[in-house]
């Protein structure tokens, strides 16, 4: 009987001594996972509140684990950045080059509102896989439209400084209604300076998705080949 107990004794020793299986809260750390989470991040506390120590809390781990994943904080960045202006193509095919234009473009504007940090990062930023698609695609359909060689790269950065200036203002330019009105207020006490943007109303004007179709379409036809 003794031996019994004894043996009963030794067998729950080891059972104790075996490691407790945690159940598994978070998913394992990955490249993905860390882009992902540093995107929401960016979205929550802009390009300042992202630390490698702020990161590496939210995904729950060390941050000597993100090494393993990640080079430093501007390869964070990057990937960030780049994952943000992926581009999936219109829903359907565009039935000529100005609209796979013009969408390529609105896209690459929302996406970047959504994530207004990225504009402030993408002139300073590597340029990854996602822009450089966007460009290659603006590219090609310029050339099979008919846009000369010679001619190519200045409709590309005609398109980009569009683009970036368009939404950066869009995103920084965050008045109320209360505000746009006192602001055209004053502008009417000095309509005898300002005429013309009296006028028209210029401070009032909060239409900025036509704002910016209306003069893509300006820029679009001065690119079109003659």
């Amino acid at each position: 009987m003794a031996a019994k107990r004894s043996g009963r004794s030794k067998r729950g020793i080891n059972e104790r001594l075996q490691p407790l299986q945690e159940p598994r809260s978070e998913p394992p750390l990955s490249r993905e996972r860390i882009v992902a989470t540093a995107v929401e991040l960016l979205d929550a506390q802009g390009v300042d509140g992202l630390t490698m120590r702020r990161l590496a809390d939210r995904l729950g781990s060390g941050v000597m684990s993100l090494y393993w994943h990640v080079d430093n904080k501007e390869d964070v960045f990057d990937l960030a950045l780049d994952s943000v202006l992926e581009y999936r193509g219109p829903p359907q095919i565009a039935q000529d080059w100005r609209g796979e234009v013009v969408h390529v473009l609105e896209d690459w504007r929302a996406s970047m509102l959504r994530h207004p940090w990225s504009a402030t990062l993408l002139p300073r930023r590597a340029l990854g896989p996602n822009i450089l698609g966007r460009l290659e695609l603006l590219s090609k359909t310029l050339s099979r439209a008919g846009v000369a060689d010679a001619d190519v790269n200045i409709a590309i950065w005609s398109l980009w400084n569009y683009v970036m200036g368009a939404t950066i203002t869009r995103a920084s330019f965050d008045l109320s209604d209360d505000d746009r009105a006192a602001a055209q207020q004053r502008l009417t006490r000095l309509s005898e300076r300002y005429p013309t943007i009296e006028r028209s109303r210029l401070l009032l004007d909060n239409d900025w998705d036509g704002a910016f179709r209306n003069g893509l379409g300006f820029l679009i036809d001065g690119l079109s080949p003659k």
